[in-house]
């Protein structure tokens, strides 16, 4: 069980379940926030992931809110079967282009509902697990788009209009892998229980683009990864 420290503040922070968000929510708890996860059903081709973000609340003892949202008309390979993930791309396009495993809007949606429920249960910070260093090249994991929909909530939300503005953390935003890597070793996060396989097998594939920039960050930090590959 993860020891806490004292809380200063409430915060919703978004849960894939994945390395990144795993470690954001590390830093959450290590800042003194009293944390509530949240995570999506969205109609994603797997919920592989669904079950390492419970694991990773367990873990640390917080509470799990999963919200049911159907985005399966969305056109990404994450949401349509009879679209393929791509697997084993040169590392030299990973991150250069908005691949077909983007999901139409869906960081909006999400920070949108995380803002309902801070506004909801009187948090005011959301957390939130964007990267823009090693990254698959996703619109809305990039420091713009959050600077922007932090303008939003100020005038978009009874909080902002008030003056008291729901404030968005983006903690690991600017680190590479690796350092994301290091930064969750020296929280605690627990790390084992996170999955990052765009397919949701019993083992990660090791060849998707999420795989692979994970593999490079464990490699580069000197770490070995605990989950296993095909």
């Amino acid at each position: 069980m993860y020891k806490r420290v004292e809380y200063m503040s409430k915060s919703v922070v978004l849960l894939s379940g994945g390395l990144d968000s795993t470690v954001t929510l590390a830093c959450a708890i290590n800042n003194g926030q009293e944390c509530t996860a949240l995570s999506f059903k969205y109609g994603q081709r797997h919920t592989r992931e669904l079950t390492s973000a419970s694991n990773v609340a367990k873990y640390f003892g917080i509470k799990h809110i999963v919200v049911n949202i159907d985005l399966s008309m969305f056109r990404s390979a994450l949401t349509k079967s009879d679209i393929t993930v791509p697997k084993n791309r040169d590392d030299a396009l990973i991150g250069s282009d908005i691949p077909i495993t983007y999901v139409p809007a869906r960081n909006i949606i999400m920070m949108s509902v995380a803002a309902g429920l801070c506004e909801s249960i009187e948090a005011d910070r959301i957390y939130i697990g964007v990267n823009n260093v090693d990254y698959s090249g996703y619109p809305d994991c990039r420091p713009e788009f959050i600077e922007q929909f932090q303008k939003m909530l100020a005038v978009g939300t009874k909080a902002g209009v008030e003056g008291h503005q729901i404030k968005i953390e983006t903690p690991i935003l600017r680190l590479s892998k690796a350092d994301i890597v290091r930064l969750g070793k020296k929280l605690g996060a627990p790390l084992h229980l996170t999955w990052t396989c765009y397919n949701g097998q019993e083992k990660a594939c090791g060849k998707c683009d999420s795989c692979r920039l994970r593999l490079k960050g464990f490699k580069e930090a000197g770490y070995k990864d605990e989950i296993e590959y095909e």
